[in-house]
């Protein structure tokens, strides 16, 4: 036989071979029961959250109305991150997710990397969001007396409940929960158009560009403070990956992904984008404060009563939110290390709802931890894990993103099938998004105070992570052979 024959009879057995990808052997066990207005829901809530709800007072502030720039050009960039998670979900759908897709692409230590500083992500974002919980409803008097440490700890034990009970539990909470931030937004927006159209006075102006051009213009602060804020502002597109960990658990995930993962980019610039310009064209930046909701600043100053109840109910639901989706993602991913053996051996055990419950527990131990947190220090529990967690977060973009570089690299190799689904001009847009989210963490430098501190504990983190990894090599190596790939043979 010619050697060309034998290459192209090589060739062939390879993508063979490639086509019948052996699915994670932590995906195991699962239900389908996840409908796909679950997974659009999903979507939608890791879009919308308190960064936007809350944050995007302080950030008007400080930066102008060029923030609804800089919401657009993170938004871009976790598009990116979101679409090629969604290749790779079509190339192979998996509960382990990106930790799933570092196993194969990256190796066991990559895996073991990836599932640990995002169990740091959400176990840290866990103790923010009972905190935020306990601190929104102390705004209703009839709560200020209860302590806040017990409003925490029983926030956790209320969204525990509903994810041991079944991941379709899980699904309808997301459900409504993003029906009520989506319904927010909507009719936030249908007012400032009014207000615009009919030029309603607001605080004793009248809206429009007039408000811009009369404070400083669109860069009334200049350009630094734009750059600065974007380091905040990547952190509110935070959770857009669990379409990825949810896809594990729908029957067609070549349905719904796609559908889901398009629908982000246009609901960025209609929820996030829209929503700041309508801010800005209402009242100066000036007026908006990093301690209360943009939206409340503006229906205050037009006289609606009981705006401020109303929009502290919307971000308790986002915090509630949150606190949900993290214990559900962190229950999967754990679980997908246990039966590799980089995660302790409890965390891969289900109940008789197919529910992960020794990971989702796990990463209730520490929110706990949360709970004694606020009972010491109530005033500092926010910000202190709340920029921990801004490390997880990135981290994780970053190594999606090498996955699908190399996933991409395979591809050409012809090693690997890419779906038609594709994150178009590779390598150009997984390089320029990880040099992104660099140059975000980098500017954390600039914040002395609480960002400075967060990028020493870096070395910290790196010591801890190789010092696991020597804990738990030899039972990685056990479990997955001589060469662990994680995957079943």
């Amino acid at each position: 036989m010619s050697k060309n024959a034998v290459d192209t009879a090589q060739a062939v057995a390879t993508r063979t071979d490639a086509a019948q990808t052996p699915a994670d052997a932590g995906d195991a066990g699962y239900s389908k029961d996840l409908k796909p207005r679950h997974v659009n829901m999903i979507a939608i809530g890791g879009a919308i959250g308190t960064g936007l709800f809350l944050g995007a007072g302080g950030r008007l502030h400080n930066a102008g109305p060029a923030l609804a720039l800089a919401y657009l050009v993170c938004g871009i960039f976790a598009f990116f991150v979101v679409r090629a998670l969604g290749e790779l979900v079509l190339y192979r759908p998996s509960s382990g997710s990106f930790v799933s897709y570092a196993r194969e692409f990256l190796g066991e230590k990559g895996a073991y990397v990836a599932g640990w500083m995002y169990f740091l992500n959400w176990s840290t974002t866990g103790i923010a969001d009972i905190t935020a919980i306990a601190l929104y409803t102390h705004y209703w008097s009839m709560f200020t007396s209860i302590p806040q440490w017990t409003l925490a700890l029983i926030a956790l034990a209320v969204v525990l409940a509903v994810n041991l009970i079944s991941v379709k539990i899980f699904g309808e909470m997301e459900f409504w929960f993003a029906i009520i931030k989506v319904a927010t937004l909507v009719g936030f927006m249908l007012i400032g158009i009014f207000l615009l159209a009919t030029q309603h006075k607001v605080d004793g102006r009248t809206p429009g560009l007039s408000v811009i051009s009369d404070h400083g213009g669109v860069l009334p602060h200049g350009v630094m403070p734009v750059v600065l804020v974007m380091q905040g502002v990547i952190f509110a597109y935070a959770a857009l990956e669990l379409v990825g960990v949810a896809a594990g658990e729908t029957a067609e995930p070549e349905k719904v992904v796609p559908r889901a993962v398009n629908s982000i980019m246009w609901r960025v610039g209609i929820f996030y984008v829209g929503s700041v310009v309508l801010l800005a064209l209402l009242l100066p930046g000036s007026v908006y404060s990093a301690d209360q909701s943009p939206f409340v600043t503006v229906l205050s100053k037009i006289g609606i009563s009981g705006a401020g109840d109303v929009m502290n109910l919307v971000v308790l639901t986002a915090a509630m939110s949150s606190l949900n989706s993290g214990l559900y993602s962190t229950g999967r991913i754990l679980r997908s290390m246990a039966v590799a053996g980089s995660a302790p051996k409890f965390t891969s055990r289900m109940n008789r709802s197919q529910v992960p419950y020794g990971g989702i527990l796990l990463t209730c131990a520490v929110c706990v931890l949360g709970v004694v947190l606020n009972y010491l220090m109530p005033s500092q529990a926010f910000e202190i894990v709340l920029n921990v967690a801004s490390l997880g977060i990135i981290s994780t973009w970053v190594i999606i993103m090498l996955c699908h570089l190399i996933f991409v690299r395979r591809a050409k190799e012809g090693l690997v099938d890419r779906p038609s689904f594709r994150l178009r001009l590779s390598p150009v847009t997984e390089i320029a998004t990880i040099v992104f989210l660099m140059v975000c963490l980098g500017m954390m430098w600039n914040d002395a105070e609480v960002g400075r501190k967060t990028l020493l504990l870096i070395p910290v983190i790196a010591v801890l992570l190789v010092a696991g990894w020597f804990g738990v090599r030899r039972r990685v190596s056990q479990t997955t052979g001589s060469e662990p790939s994680g995957l079943t043979k």
